[in-house]
């Protein structure tokens, strides 16, 4: 006999149970793309790793020429790249009424492009390709040997360069090598300038060549055999024209337009050209046919180029708050550069190489006119590239030298060595790029704030370009107390609105001069944005 009381009793238990609103599912997540990029001009098929509980969801692409939305299978995307788009990296975001990914990237190539065709592990029976082209693959299993077979004549440079870890934030430490038809294995490479490898080979003679691919897990673990799994997404370009490993100099000055030279395998005399920014920015920058890519930052002092011979018997001048591009180039060489300074003033040399993606791990040597080492560096904090402060005993000139630590060299071994005064300062960092607010309640958002050379100030923390019907206050970070290193916003949803990215900024209270805009890293990446995502939840049901 049924008991209607009971009944009664659990149909309200299961609504107080129930989730607020309707779409009580967990935001979407995004893992990985593959194919992982497409060449300009090309359309797309993208299949998407992650958790997408609505479907179709939203598409947001950073960065301009790639158009973007899901397709009518889920977990897939159709991706347009304009003939106009210029190569690099887009970020991908996926959205929906419970949330958002983080970003994910997704690289334009100026090449043609084709996929990994398995079973391609046979070394026997390795794809045949035809460059110059960029594979898109994946070692999906562990284990997995990717081959592929390119018929060389005699003098060839191959250039052979992986994309993994550091673009595409593939957890692997990848291997590349080159092996002769009957198997032998002619060179390889397995950290050019971090996990992702890259040989540039000359054949020896006429014949067919297999590039070899494989991995071992870029966090080491117990296991004794290559790895793979479906994150171990790559692209491998393969090519005997030009390819851009970098641009030199490495820095231009922060007035009009500019032009720097390729650096590269068969480059030529090609020139890259550098869009305007910020002073102090890097800016990305490639070439639109060939492959490969290139930083270079807009400064606002002098720059300079190394002029040899410049050891340390005869330094060369750098005027003080100059920026100098160099090469550490044969293997033991040494640049030395001297500087003017007066007692008591401070100087930070900041140099740069292993950001840009380049081989040098330098050390930064700052010595006395008879060449007493006053101060050495080999790595700043976390980074892989020294920077030295240094403050002046007394009047006179001072030598900063530049070598690698192994007294290895060449022409890839490029580096910018730039002048710093130190000037009071602070940053702003978030601790995520994706928040998530309801109508009638608040969302807290925690901004840390290093403040750094003495600076004291008071700094407005604002909200800017949130969606109509969202508001924020405006906070202080006060020096002396809590707020000086965290402080909080509140943001507030009023009514429904429109998800989409904003910005927190902070002026120093007073002349509000000096904007410095908070920066959230990216998940799995040495990247950062400055445009977090705010989703506004549906309200709750009364």
């Amino acid at each position: 006999m049924r008991r209607p009381g009971l009944a009664a009793s659990l149909i309200a238990l299961a609504s107080l149970l129930a989730p607020d609103h309707p779409s009580a599912a967990k935001p979407p997540t995004l893992t990985g793309l593959f194919p992982a990029g497409a060449q300009r001009g090309k359309a797309v098929t993208v299949k998407m790793s992650g958790t997408f509980d609505h479907w179709p969801p939203k598409c947001q692409v950073e960065g301009n020429g790639v158009w973007a939305e899901p397709a009518q299978e889920k977990g897939v995307l159709s991706v347009l790249v304009t003939e106009d788009a210029a190569p690099g990296v887009r970020w991908l975001r996926i959205h929906d009424q419970d949330g958002a990914t983080s970003l994910r990237p997704f690289l334009v190539g100026a090449i043609p492009e084709a996929a990994e065709d398995e079973p391609n592990d046979d070394p026997r029976k390795p794809q045949k390709i035809e460059g110059p082209v960029t594979l898109n693959g994946r070692l999906a299993k562990p284990g997995d040997v990717d081959g592929f077979a390119i018929e060389l004549k005699a003098g060839a440079i191959l250039t052979a360069d992986l994309e993994a870890a550091r673009r595409l934030g593939s957890p692997m430490d990848g291997v590349l090598q080159v092996v002769s038809a009957d198997g032998f294995v002619l060179e390889q490479n397995d950290d050019d300038g971090g996990f992702d490898p890259r040989i540039v080979f000359t054949a020896p003679a006429d014949g067919a060549y297999t590039v070899r691919i494989f991995a071992f897990p870029a966090t080491p673990d117990s296991s004794i055999r290559f790895s793979g799994g479906d994150a171990y997404i790559y692209r491998l370009t393969l090519t005997t024209g030009g390819f851009v490993d970098h641009a030199f100099p490495l820095a231009v000055s922060n007035e009009g337009p500019a032009q720097v030279a390729a650096a590269g395998p068969n480059v030529g005399d090609a020139t890259l050209a550098v869009p305007p920014g910020e002073a102090g920015e890097r800016l990305a920058i490639a070439h639109r046919s060939l492959p490969g890519a290139a930083e270079v930052r807009r400064v606002a002092g002098p720059t300079a180029v190394e002029a040899e011979p410049n050891g340390p018997a005869e330094p060369q001048p750098l005027a003080d708050l100059a920026s100098v591009s160099g090469r550490i180039d044969p293997p033991g060489d040494r640049d030395a550069y001297r500087i003017a300074l007066k007692k008591g003033d401070t100087r930070v040399f900041r140099l740069e190489s292993r950001s840009f993606g380049l081989p040098l791990d330098a050390v930064l040597a700052v010595l006395d006119a008879d060449g007493k080492p006053l101060a050495e560096d080999d790595d700043a904090g976390s980074s892989k590239d020294p920077t030295l402060k240094f403050t002046a005993a007394a009047d006179g000139e001072f030598r900063v030298v530049v070598r690698d630590l192994h007294g290895r060299g060449g022409p890839r071994f490029a580096y910018l060595l730039s002048v710093v005064q130190p000037a009071p300062d602070f940053s702003l960092t978030l601790a995520a790029d994706v928040f998530e607010t309801t109508p009638g309640k608040e969302t807290k958002v925690a901004v840390t704030i290093d403040r750094r050379d003495g600076f004291a100030g008071e700094i407005e923390l604002r909200a800017e370009g949130l969606p109509a019907g969202v508001e924020a206050k405006p906070v202080l970070s006060k020096p002396g107390d809590d707020s000086a290193k965290a402080a909080t916003l509140e943001i507030r949803a009023v009514a429904d609105a429109p998800a989409g990215p904003f910005r927190i900024v902070g002026r120093p209270a007073g002349d509000g001069t000096g904007e410095r805009i908070a920066r959230a890293k990216i998940a799995g990446f040495e990247v950062e944005t400055d445009r977090p995502w705010l989703t506004i939840l549906p309200a709750p049901k009364p």
